[in-house]
């Protein structure tokens, strides 16, 4: 294993910890400053280990930027407990939940990376009123072993799960680089070499194994129909981890949800990769709509729920027809609406309203 690298200053991060509702330990690791931004967790993290990491080094800078980025370690992963009964997708958006509440968040955009994906789509039904935009890189909403339609396929998802129970703790990294192959196919000998230390350090393997075979099993598909948040879809179009057809179905099933394919044949993209940059782009655009804790700014004027959801969606700059999308409404609707939230509130455009709301926001 490389010697361990110091992170620069501003890659310095706090660690704190919370209880989810079965008592699992939680470990929360936060870096940088202004409007919250949370990630999801998702298989493989240790987000003590990460830091130091020629791969996922360049996503904490960039991440935490401009925005006080959070995430966290999934149960039975990296600093949190290890000791886990339960590895099932109620589980995982609770411990999300439990993240959440202990720091306090109201309102700011998730991000659900691979398998991650599910539990932020899960969350996102359940707490609409929390998430203000969801991002989804490689992410599916069916599980290897639920999109599998052939023995074939189905024998494959099994193998890799009881290659992890052979052979993620041995000292050979030949089983690990099987992995590692997947997800970041395009990586240095030194990034390979950080990856398959971090599979061995992240969970045991019998962690793993379950973790894995837990997610092969997990099906958000109606989840990702009930979905009314606005959603960044991106993937690999090489993506050997997930495929790049479980991408466009995941954006197909999302209302209003905007889908970019992303030039590269990495699960995890690197910062060498031209890939990185368009990815930076698109999530720096998407974000960059509204402020992360806003809430509907409308004051104590006498907006109906409708109108107060459809002013909402006007202040992260949908246009009527993204809205009609996002609330199953027919475009004459929402104009109608929009111009009655424009009388009460005393505005006569668009860019008046967001001013509006930006300006009242708590």
């Amino acid at each position: 294993m490389p010697a361990v690298q110091r992170p620069p200053p501003n890659l310095r991060q706090s660690l704190r910890f919370c209880t989810a509702a079965d008592g699992t330990r939680i470990a929360i690791a936060s870096i940088g400053s202004g409007p919250p931004l949370l990630r999801a967790a998702h298989w493989l993290s240790h987000v003590e280990h990460d830091l130091h990491s020629p791969v996922w080094r360049p996503w904490l800078a960039e991440l935490a930027r401009d925005h006080h980025y959070i995430r966290y370690d999934q149960r039975g992963c990296g600093l949190s407990d290890s000791a886990v009964a339960d590895f099932s997708l109620d589980a995982w958006v609770g411990d999300l939940e439990a993240v959440v509440d202990s720091l306090g968040l109201r309102r700011f955009p998730l991000i659900g990376m691979s398998q991650g994906g599910a539990v932020a789509i899960a969350y996102a039904v359940r707490h609409p009123d929390k998430v203000s935009h969801l991002v989804l890189p490689g992410a599916y909403a069916r599980g290897a072993l639920q999109r599998a339609t052939s023995d074939a396929e189905r024998l494959e998802a099994q193998t890799l799960v009881n290659l992890i129970r052979l052979g993620w703790g041995r000292d050979n990294a030949a089983f690990r680089q099987v992995f590692t192959n997947q997800f970041i196919p395009g990586g240095t000998p030194a990034q390979h070499q950080w990856w398959n230390e971090l599979e061995r350090l992240t969970a045991s393997p019998e962690n793993a194994a379950r973790t894995l075979e837990a997610f092969h099993r997990v099906d958000v598909t109606d989840l990702a129909r009930q979905l009314r948040v606005p959603t960044l879809v991106l993937h690999a179009r090489g993506d050997a981890r997930v495929p790049f057809d479980e991408g466009l179905r995941l954006a197909a099933l999302i209302p209003g949800a905007r889908f970019v394919p992303l030039e590269s044949d990495n699960h995890v993209l690197l910062d060498t990769e031209p890939a990185w940059a368009t990815f930076l782009a698109e999530l720096r655009g998407f974000l960059g709509h509204a402020p992360a804790d806003a809430t509907d700014g409308a004051g104590d004027v006498a907006l109906t729920p409708a109108e107060r959801e459809v002013l909402r969606l006007v202040a992260q700059g949908l246009d009527n027809p993204a809205i009609a999308q996002q609330l199953n409404k027919s475009e004459k609707t929402v104009r109608n609406q929009v111009s009655s939230i424009f009388d009460k509130l005393g505005v006569r455009t668009r860019a008046e309203a967001i001013v509006y709301v930006r300006d009242r926001a708590p």
